[in-house]
């Protein structure tokens, strides 16, 4: 007989079973265990890896987890689910505004108005409004109405800049969270451009139009603004997320629309992987370069239009998403929040529509059963 590993005496009880308690735990070598020696064994340890069995559905499951309902008769999983739901309407519908906050306290500044009827002539917005989380509140108004701006910041200490008319403006503004304040301006005026910042101390500024499309980065320091590190491609009409120090740059368009993505470090800009669509004038959301989304703006392909379309960024990809309630396009930067709760709000809908919906974003652990 061949060396024992583990002796068994012990767990053998007065019936001849083994006791199931300790029989199977430790290491046995293979060569000495018979079958039959087993056949007497009424329960046994967890298998690793195994699926438990369970009455009653786990009180806080996990992403991932798979359990066996014997109640029920199902098999069931974790997993994420993404939707837009209704939020409440903006008090002014409009388009090419900016957003700064999260999804339950947000700032909606500035923007367009057009008319569905001639002449058609477009009225520049200074409204700000505030969000709860349920509905909009109108507070003090922009130092200068205007619209295609890009914002950044908290609902509490924002900044807004750039934008138009009469001309592609350098324009500043700072929220202290109850009145605007005109501040030092950008190096280069523009338009079109995308934003990103904690607070307003502390943005970024990229792209946008001046007389040709641009790759101009500027920095604000709370004080002034300062050029850095350009974009790899100049564009317009792109959406932004992020802080000073990591933010993303996606879409836009130049003489074509584009589905470009840029990372930026805190030094310079990287291409990282495009989005699925080719599209501009996308509303967008997010922390940092690791993770965001962007949602609606207008499509090239297969024909032009204006779409719903959600993507989402994990830092390293994009993927498609649920679509919002319906097309919209001039969203510019009208967003707030992050990858798992943002904001939509405000923008172009079809037949020239300026809309005053908010749609509200959120990814949850959810239950689901396997057949």
């Amino acid at each position: 007989m061949g060396a024992r590993t583990r002796g068994l005496a012990n767990n053998v009880l007065s019936s001849g079973k083994l006791d199931a308690t300790d029989a199977i735990s430790g290491t046995i070598a293979a060569g000495n265990i018979a079958n039959a020696s087993l056949d007497n064994a009424t329960t046994y340890g967890s298998v690793t890896g195994g699926v438990p069995a369970v009455a009653s559905d786990p009180p806080s499951p996990a992403e991932g987890d798979i359990w066996y309902n014997t109640t029920t008769g199902k098999l069931r999983f974790v997993g994420k689910f993404a939707s837009w739901a209704t939020g409440g309407s903006l008090n002014t519908g409009r388009r090419a505004m900016s957003g700064a906050g999260t999804q339950t306290a947000a700032l909606g500044i500035g923007g367009t108005f057009q008319p569905a009827s001639p002449p058609y002539t477009a009225l520049d917005k200074n409204e700000t409004e505030s969000y709860n989380g349920s509905s909009w509140t109108e507070v003090n108004n922009l130092n200068t109405g205007r619209g295609y701006a890009a914002g950044s910041g908290t609902q509490t200490s924002a900044l807004y800049f750039g934008g138009l008319p009469p001309s592609n403006l350098a324009l500043t503004e700072s929220w202290n969270g109850t009145s605007w304040t005109a501040v030092n301006t950008l190096n280069t005026g523009r338009r079109s451009q995308a934003g990103a910042g904690a607070d307003n101390t502390s943005a970024l500024v990229f792209g946008g139009y001046d007389t040709a499309d641009l790759a101009l980065t500027e920095e604000w320091n709370g004080t002034s603004w300062t050029e850095v590190n350009d974009l790899n491609t100049a564009r317009r009409q792109l959406a932004g997320f992020g802080i000073k120090t990591s933010a993303l740059a996606a879409t836009g368009e130049t003489t074509v629309r584009l589905a470009l993505t840029e990372s930026w470090n805190g030094t310079s800009w990287t291409e990282v992987n495009d989005t699925n669509a080719v599209r501009s004038g996308a509303g967008s959301a997010g922390a940092d370069s690791t993770s965001g989304l962007i949602f609606g703006g207008f499509e090239s392909a297969p024909v032009d239009s204006n779409v719903g379309k959600t993507e989402l960024w994990n830092g390293t990809s994009w993927s498609e998403e649920a679509d919002l309630s319906g097309p919209v396009y001039y969203q510019q930067q009208a967003g707030a929040g992050t990858a798992t709760a943002a904001i939509s709000f405000g923008g172009e809908g079809s037949s020239n529509q300026m809309r005053t919906a908010t749609e509200e974003w959120t990814i949850a652990n959810t239950n689901f059963d396997v057949g």
